[in-house]
């Protein structure tokens, strides 16, 4: 087990088991690939590719957290990158007839996480993680919030920062508070905000 604490984020892509059963395979099969590398590559603040899990990416970053701006700066960064590409698939793949249901059924939200209780156990040319807060992590994708795109941050991630900060930083939005109750984890706390109002959304045709 690591000595140093491990930041844990997962962009995941709401809507993906829908879009995958509604949309004909030769348009699913290019849009998400697509969507998830466009993930990966909006990664800005070192984080590492452990697994690429169908509809989400697993990233991880060992040692101390980085600054709270440049933590929520990369989230801001991930979700408008997130819809740049699909204005740019929408345009692509116009010719398409189900094109336009991409950004009606597709969208993102991202966990956040940070604890020590975080093995890096090499397998192949990946490293696999391992350990509570891996779990944790994991589970908070099952939550209790009513909307569909947002950021959530553990209370565990939040406590290495300062409240007044907190607040100044998330402010495009309601913060809220939340919990959730796990098998073998019990009460998991986190605050969420929403992340729609960061995009324009285009206007429907």
């Amino acid at each position: 087990m690591e000595d140093q604490g491990t930041l844990i984020c997962l962009p995941d892509i709401s809507g993906f088991t829908r879009f995958m059963s509604e949309i004909d395979l030769e348009l699913s099969s290019k849009v998400i690939p697509a969507l998830l590398n466009n993930i990966i590559y909006s990664n800005e603040i070192g984080l590492k590719v452990s697994e690429i899990e169908g509809d989400a990416v697993l990233f991880y970053r060992s040692g101390s957290l980085p600054t709270l701006k440049s933590l929520i700066d990369q989230s801001k960064h991930f979700y408008t990158q997130f819809y740049h590409r699909m204005e740019t698939l929408l345009v692509k793949f116009d010719h398409h007839e189900e094109s336009k249901r991409i950004p009606k059924m597709l969208g993102l939200k991202i966990i956040m996480h940070y604890g020590k209780d975080v093995s890096l156990v090499p397998i192949g040319k990946r490293i696999k993680l391992i350990g509570e807060d891996v779990i944790t992590a994991h589970r908070l994708l099952k939550n209790s919030i009513q909307i569909d795109e947002y950021l959530l941050l553990s209370e565990k991630l939040l406590s290495d920062y300062n409240e007044e900060g907190i607040e100044e930083r998330l402010s495009w939005d309601q913060l809220k508070k939340g919990s959730d109750r796990y098998d073998h984890l019990g009460n998991v706390d986190y605050r969420y905000i929403d992340l729609t109002n960061l995009i324009t959304p285009s206007s429907e045709n």
